[in-house]
């Protein structure tokens, strides 16, 4: 197993696509991440508190439920629910590997009137089988489907590692 990214790459990413968030939200009435249970869920906990130190936006974030292994038997739910109208709605995972996981997520969101609708990942592996790009992007790293990669968001240190 290598490390592709260390505690501290890890952070000045998240800061990097902070001020990214900022910039190209500042006709937004606020922001609202919504982290994809798991490791999602943190990234999108990390972006929500750097970008509440460097902006004046209104800030939110919840949880998109799901079961990343049984997506089509399994209800998607959010965890709170949360006015969106005139919002920038950014969907959060940790890797983006087909796309698919981050398809069914939004269906939550299909039907509020957002400004827009993000996608925010820390790794990017370029094996898109879902018509989707994120719009911000930790890191992008081209890989074999046979590789994985493996992001630890716990403790005080973070990691991000290829095998």
């Amino acid at each position: 197993m290598s490390e592709v990214l260390n505690h501290q790459q890890i952070k000045k990413k998240i800061t990097r696509m902070a001020f990214e968030i900022y910039e190209r939200n500042l006709n937004s009435a606020g922001v609202v991440f919504a982290g994809i249970s798991g490791m999602g869920t943190i990234l999108a906990d990390l972006l929500f508190q750097e970008l509440k130190k460097i902006s004046p936006l209104k800030v939110e974030e919840l949880e998109v439920i799901l079961d990343k292994n049984n997506l089509l038997s399994e209800d998607i739910e959010l965890s709170e629910e949360i006015e969106l109208s005139g919002k920038t709605l950014i969907l959060v995972d940790d890797v983006l590997n087909t796309g698919k996981t981050l398809a069914y997520a939004m269906k939550p969101f299909l039907d509020k009137e957002l400004y827009k609708m993000e996608i925010a990942v820390l790794v990017n592996r370029s094996h898109g089988r879902f018509p989707l790009k994120p719009d911000y992007t930790g890191y992008e790293l081209s890989t074999t489907l046979n590789e994985h990669i493996k992001v630890d968001f716990s403790g005080n240190e973070y990691s991000v590692h290829l095998n």
